[in-house]
């Protein structure tokens, strides 16, 4: 596992260092408290990925999509709101986690039943208001 603080001054060179240490997983899964900063990071990883659309929660809708200027696809999930994880089913989360394009989940923990059983987790704790620590890991549950 990798630890990682920073301020939020410095979160496209956090946001570098993950991708960085994500290596070639495609389902990058983002845990924190509400408000921990996880839709920030996301904009920021964005950015690191050439993104031009603008990228928000997709609380109501579950997911975006947006590309960048290389026409890669990136999935952006976000399941608070989601009330029976069989939704995420009805939206095709399968095609998704196995297309190949890079799928960042929020609020994973509703659908875990769902996951595959290979990821990267981004777990994110606000130290204060502009402190923020990251513990990465790549997790293979079918080992």
């Amino acid at each position: 596992m990798i630890h990682y603080s920073y301020s939020l001054q410095e979160i496209e060179t956090a946001a570098k260092m993950i991708v960085s240490e994500a290596h070639d997983e495609k389902i990058w899964i983002f845990q924190g408290e509400m408000g921990a900063g996880k839709t920030t990071l996301i904009k920021a990883l964005a950015n690191v990925f050439g993104i031009q659309d603008q990228v928000s929660s997709p609380t109501f809708g579950i997911v975006n999509h947006y590309e960048n200027e290389a026409s890669q696809s990136f999935y952006h999930f976000d399941f608070y709101r989601i009330e029976d994880p069989m939704e995420a089913l009805d939206i095709g989360i399968e095609e998704y986690f196995y297309s190949g394009n890079y799928c960042w989940l929020e609020w994973a923990e509703q659908i875990a039943r769902f996951l595959p059983d290979q990821f990267f987790l981004i777990r994110i704790t606000s130290d204060s208001d502009e402190k923020r620590t990251l513990n990465l890991q790549h997790i293979n549950n079918a080992s």
